[in-house]
């Protein structure tokens, strides 16, 4: 299958526009176009705006330097800066009549544009080639690429990983059916560092650092680098790359665990901000822009800061001032876009967090884009990076033998964003559009809007909202959540991204169907048409806030300490428990907010909000809590324990 690869060229001069399209069309049709080059014509910047925004196929965009010169002699560098603004992954050529118009162009676009012609030549071959390598250039999955040709290699494996491209596997009475499962292309593919033509992901030199560069033009990013074991370790990573023991950093209380884990492997000093919430839908959400600049303010001394967004419902920060702020304090700012990766490749979903000017930002490419799970980003945009001691780190946490799929899955994720992502991503947000039109028609579920999720305290914080993620309110059916969510996959074979007590969320990706939404919808009112009586939800008891550190949470979650019951011989809250210091990480999920976290200082709302949730949230997980008979117990740090912490002294 042919790709469609459209080039627009813009020019207000009739007779020239069309000796180049026809020129260029020969060319096309006389030599070999693998990538299925086409040429069609604008004649002013309007109309070219108009064509890239309707058209997900415009790959390449050339400008005449004479563009509505009457009106304005930079009109062509303006319209490079806005086709650039609007979509970064459009290659841009501008044709010149002299190199004194190429330094008026660089002067004022030359991040924008990637080549020249000269106006008054006719090497419409030559330019073709051009054109034809740029799209190469840009469709290239090296890593991918040479993977395969390794495999097509078939050479005899005498190296890692055992079952030796699935051959200890084909063939047996017992384990067989896995080789027909998951294919003989994946266990051939299945290698390891062995191959030195495959590159080394600790070490890269070769098709992993050129898929690496690619990404890092793609997303716009200084460096990029691949991760094969989740954002979960790229948050760590940086953790330990900018932060020594003791530092100080401030964090979203709601960050995701990695972040929190991070903080204890790092030896850093938090500063809990306490995020926003919506108790009518048990919604976690944005910490409030306000607490966020006092802390800037009130902590100068704070190595990092880090924050989370879009959060799991969708909900963005207005980043660029928070990032401002950060770095006229000195602060870095890392931003986990988790649920994020696929931004930058529609104006509907930018700024980006890099574009907004965030030092790091990690991202979970499997999440949103098309790589295997547990593949992830990690782009830096510091300019004060040290890679040696990144690497360090990078190296500290990843395997030694990693999986080359989900290597060749990031590079193929990439390419797809680049080459047809704008493409799409519309059709996912029409689709998005279309879907919650028909949720809300079913007159018993609301997919609930950007002020339905905002709590009081962020409304005027300049909040937006991801309009792939749909939180649905379920409040009218008659069903608990967990009930509706084991209802669509029986009966309906649909699952759901995840639920609170009186929503489920809905996640619309590039691999969202017309299909799927057909039987979405068809499934929901259905169950609507079966409605229940509207029943009176037992909400989640209110999240207390966070109290206070007696030392830092690394030498707590070290020490052994001793566990003490949650409830006492009578059922209620352990009074034992007050005012001791916890050693573990305590998350109730949903929602998935540590109540606890090592080193804090342990207050009666607490017990009290983890005993409600034992006696009325039969469903919610307790993370972080031992087990010892069917009771829960919690670690905390004895008195000569915390007495002997040298970090106490700065909590004191």
């Amino acid at each position: 299958m042919t790709p469609i690869s459209r080039v627009l060229v813009v020019s207000d001069d009739a007779a020239w526009l069309a000796d180049r399209l026809a020129g260029l069309g020969a060319a096309a049709v006389r030599l070999e176009n693998p990538y299925g080059l086409t040429f069609v014509g604008s004649a002013d910047a309007q109309a070219a705006l108009e064509a890239i925004a309707a058209d997900g196929e415009i790959q390449i965009v050339l400008v005449d330097k004479r563009l509505a010169e009457r009106r304005s002699r930079q009109a062509a560098s303006e319209l490079a800066n806005r086709i650039n603004a609007f979509r970064p992954e459009i290659s841009l050529y501008v044709f010149l009549e002299d190199d004194d118009q190429k330094a008026g162009v660089e002067e004022l676009a030359s991040h924008a544009v990637d080549g020249y012609f000269y106006r008054d030549e006719t090497d419409f071959h030559g330019w073709f080639r051009i054109l034809s390598a740029e799209i190469a250039e840009k469709s290239a999955t090296p890593f991918y690429d040479r993977l395969k040709q390794y495999v097509r290699m078939a050479k005899d494996s005498w190296h890692t990983p055992g079952h030796s491209g699935g051959d200890s596997l084909k063939g047996s009475a017992w384990v067989g059916e896995f080789y027909d499962f998951v294919g003989e292309n994946l266990l051939r593919a299945d290698l390891s560092v062995s191959v030195p033509m495959l590159d080394s992901l600790l070490h890269p030199t070769g098709v992993i650092a050129e898929a690496q560069m690619l990404a890092a033009k793609a997303f716009g990013a200084r460096k990029t680098y691949f991760a094969t074991n989740g954002t979960s370790t790229s948050n760590k990573v940086i953790f330990q790359t900018l932060l020594a023991p003791g530092n100080k950093l401030l964090l979203d209380r709601n960050c995701h665990k990695s972040v929190h884990h991070g903080v204890i492997l790092s030896g850093a000093r938090p500063v809990y901000l306490d995020s926003s919430v919506n108790r009518r839908y048990g919604i976690f959400g944005p910490v409030p822009k306000a607490t966020v600049l006092e802390a800037i303010e009130a902590n100068p001394d704070a190595r990092v800061l880090i924050l989370t967004s879009c959060t799991y419902d969708g909900l963005r920060y207005d980043l660029a001032p928070i990032v401002e702020a950060a770095h006229a304090r000195g602060i870095k700012v890392i931003v986990d876009e988790a649920w994020y990766g696929h931004a930058r490749f529609h104006p509907a979903f930018r700024p980006t967090a890099l574009e907004s000017g965030a030092d790091y930002v990690t991202q979970s490419t499997h999440k949103v884009l098309s790589a295997f799970s547990q593949a992830s980003m990690i782009h830096v945009n510091d300019p004060g990076f040290d890679e040696h001691l990144f690497r360090e780190n990078f190296n500290m946490h990843a395997s030694t033998s990693p999986q080359y799929s989900l290597i060749a899955s990031l590079d193929v994720a990439r390419k797809q964003a680049v080459m047809e992502g704008y493409r799409i991503l519309e059709r996912t947000l029409r689709l998005a559009q279309e879907l919650r039109q028909k949720i809300n028609s079913t007159g018993v579920f609301r997919v609930l809007e950007l002020e339905d999720l905002l709590s009081e305290e962020v409304r005027e914080d300049g909040i937006t909202l991801d309009p792939t993620k749909l939180t649905v309110d379920i409040s009218e059916s008659g069903y608990t959540a967990d009930e509706l969510q084991q209802l669509l996959f029986e009966r309906f074979n649909i699952q759901v991204e995840k639920t609170t007590f009186n929503t489920l969320t809905l996640l619309l990706t590039m691999g969202t169907t017309r299909s799927k939404v057909s039987r979405l919808h068809d499934a929901m009112l259905r169950v609507a048409k079966d409605r229940r009586p509207p029943r009176v939800f037992s909400r989640l008891p209110e999240i207390p806030r966070f109290t206070r550190l007696a030392c830092l949470p690394r030498d707590a979650f070290y020490e052994g300490g001793e566990r003490l019951p949650l409830l006492d011989d009578d059922g209620r809250p352990n009074p034992a428990l007050v005012g001791r210091v916890c050693c573990d990480q305590v998350v109730p999920y949903p929602p998935g907010i540590p109540v606890l976290v090592p080193g804090q200082v342990i207050e009666e709302t607490i017990t009290s909000y983890l005993a409600r949730l034992q006696k009325t949230q039969k469903t919610i997980e307790m993370h972080g809590l031992a087990e010892d008979g069917g009771e829960f117990m919690v670690r905390v740090l004895k008195p000569e324990e915390l007495e002997r912490l040298p970090g106490r002294l700065l909590f004191s």
